[in-house]
This record gives C-alpha cells, sequence and structure tokens, in this order.
C-alpha cells in the first residue's frame, strides 16, 4: 500500500475523534458512539481507496454504523483493493462516564489480508517485540509469565500483566497472584490494552484475558506494525455465538477453537494502523478544546512494512475542517 495512505488513515481516526468528544461525561455511549461513526465514515469517502469494511460495527443490514461488508473510499477503477477493520469509538462506556482511554481506531491491510473474525469472543496473549516468539497461548498464564520475565530479563515479580476487570477472568488473576506479577486491571477497551505492550513506556509487560475477536484483529495489526507478538483462540459463549462462527466458513470445532498465530490474525506485513485519543488516556493524550474554535488531538499512525511508529500531534481549525463540519453540525441538533 502507498505509504501515504498511513498519514490519510490518521485524518479518519482524528474525525471519529473530534466528532465523538462532545460527548465525553454527558451519559450517552449510543449517541457517542454514532457520532464517531459518522465522522470516520465522513472521512473514509474522501479517500483515495477501494476499501470494505471487514470488521465493523454493525452486521450488513444495520446501515448507520459502518457495517460489515460496506464499501468505502472514493477510489477510481484500478485503484488496490483494500480491508479495513474499524472500531470507531473503543470505550463506549469510558467516553459516556468521562473515563480515561477511549479511542478511534483503524487497521488497513491489502484484500484477504485481515482475519473476518466473528463477532465473538476471543482468549488473547499479547507481547512487545522483546517477547516476539515467547509465548503459548496453550500454556499456563504461569509458563507463560515465566517465559516473558526471561526474555524481558526480568523477575516475574517486576513483571506487569494487564487484564480487563471481568468475572471471567477471576481464575487468570488469581494465578498471575499466586505467580507473583503485577496485575494491572482495566475496565474497557482492549485495544488500547494489547498495544501498551508494545511500548516500554507504559510499564506492561503483557496482556492476557478473553475479549472481542473483532478487537484482537484491530490490535494484531498494531502488534505486528510494532513487531511484537499475539495469539488467539476463538471462545464463543453461547450456541448464538458458536452460529456465527460457522456463517463464516468454520465448520467444526478444530477450525474454531485452533491457535490463531499474528500471521492468522494479519496476513503479511503490508498492514497499516492508526488511532487518535479521544479522553485522556495512557498512550494517547484526548481532545482537547483549545478554544476560538480550535481542537488538539494526538494520535499513532504505524506501518507494517518499515515498523515506522509516528505520534502526531495536530491542531484543527474546526471551522476549516469541511470533512467534520456535516457531522459536528448533525450532533450538536441531537
Amino acid at each position: 500500500m502507498d505509504r501515504d495512505l498511513a498519514m490519510e488513515l490518521v485524518r479518519v481516526t482524528e474525525t471519529a475523534a473530534l466528532a465523538a468528544v462532545g460527548y465525553m461525561g454527558r451519559g450517552d455511549k449510543i449517541a457517542a458512539d454514532q457520532a464517531a461513526v459518522d465522522g470516520m465514515r465522513k472521512a473514509f469517502s474522501s479517500l483515495s481507496i477501494c476499501g470494505t469494511v471487514v470488521i465493523g460495527e454493525g452486521e450488513l443490514d444495520e446501515a448507520p454504523m459502518l457495517y460489515i461488508g460496506e464499501k468505502v473510499g472514493c477510489g477510481e477503477e484500478g485503484t488496490s483493493e483494500v480491508d479495513i477493520a474499524v472500531d470507531p469509538l473503543e470505550g463506549t462506556t469510558l467516553i459516556a462516564k468521562g473515563l480515561p482511554n477511549a479511542i478511534a481506531v483503524v487497521a488497513m491491510a491489502p484484500k484477504g489480508c485481515l482475519l473476518h473474525a466473528p463477532d465473538t469472543y476471543m482468549h488473547k496473549i499479547a507481547v512487545g517485540p522483546k517477547a516476539k516468539g515467547k509465548i503459548n497461548i496453550k500454556a499456563s498464564v504461569t509458563e507463560n509469565l515465566v517465559a516473558v520475565s526471561e526474555a524481558l530479563n526480568k523477575n516475574i515479580e517486576d513483571l506487569t500483566v494487564i487484564v480487563q476487570d471481568r468475572p471471567r477472568h477471576a481464575e487468570f488473576i488469581k494465578e498471575i497472584r499466586a505467580a507473583g506479577a503485577r496485575i494491572k486491571l482495566f475496565s474497557d477497551g482492549d485495544v488500547a490494552a494489547a498495544i501498551a505492550t508494545g511500548f516500554e513506556d507504559t510499564g506492561v509487560d503483557i496482556m492476557i484475558g478473553i475479549g472481542g475477536a473483532p478487537e484482537g484483529v484491530i490490535a494484531a495489526a498494531a502488534l505486528k506494525a510494532m513487531g511484537g507478538d499475539m495469539q488467539g483462540i476463538l471462545h464463543p459463549m453461547s450456541p448464538e455465538e458458536v452460529e456465527r462462527c460457522k456463517q463464516l466458513g468454520l465448520e467444526n470445532d478444530e477450525d474454531i477453537y485452533k491457535v490463531l498465530q499474528l500471521d492468522d490474525l494479519v496476513k503479511g506485513e503490508d498492514c497499516l494502523f492508526a488511532a487518535t485519543g479521544i479522553t485522556q488516556g495512557d498512550l494517547l493524550k484526548g481532545v482537547v478544546h483549545k478554544g476560538n474554535g480550535m481542537a488538539e488531538t494526538h494520535s499513532v499512525v504505524m506501518r507494517g512494512e518499515t515498523g515506522t511508529i509516528r505520534f502526531v500531534e495536530a491542531l484543527h481549525r474546526l471551522d476549516k475542517t469541511n470533512v467534520l463540519q456535516e457531522v459536528l453540525e448533525k450532533h450538536s441538533q441531537a
């Protein structure tokens, strides 16, 4: 993919973030999510790509969202086709309550290179570059902590494991504590949690848990660009979720419950990832309104082919951001 697409992709997440931040702390996560979707869709409409949403906000008949199968971009005939995974607002509860770490995220890869993950749960384990190749999702939590501690040249007691604060993780948490490692619990947003393992400044060494499969694919694109590692196993929790797996061609238990390596989640090196902070976060600053119609955003964009990671701080004149005006006007009247 053209390297210029990386910066274009940042504009997509910036627009989603700027559209959604007006709902911060207002208790309406549905409206906030819709604003982010509207902003992202509008930004995609000016992008010179022939894109298909393979991981989105809704099923095929839920047009208000960026639905699975939706075509985006304004690329002319002959433009390379790309798969797109989106989460216009990761952390809807976070923004509704005015809590940290809500972000807008997008991943992109050539057609056929992103796993078409069913809307179900996935057991995941993720690490940064120094522990690449050392994790084994089929091994125990303790065995993985030992392997990662050796790779990072740390004592287990000095490892920090990030885990979502959910009852389903009680046994994980119990074993982590028994092994002596530290735990950082988070409430929502496991894309941000997974990519935190790739940045030493976050202090996070490994993510373990069961979260959304679509979010797993988005996080995998970032980790691949960073040189990190991730494994997953689909974890359907109801007959309906098993049926979703089968609808995507996973016909039996062997297909559904196989170990998905990083290259299964994102094929090849030619992938892009972009995220923009909406509320203040551990990795990205949130949107800050400066007054006089100015707003500041903080984003990260990664390119898998080169391994380049850029942090982008931008000042926006909201009255001159044509792509955003229609969306802001719509939601100011809501």
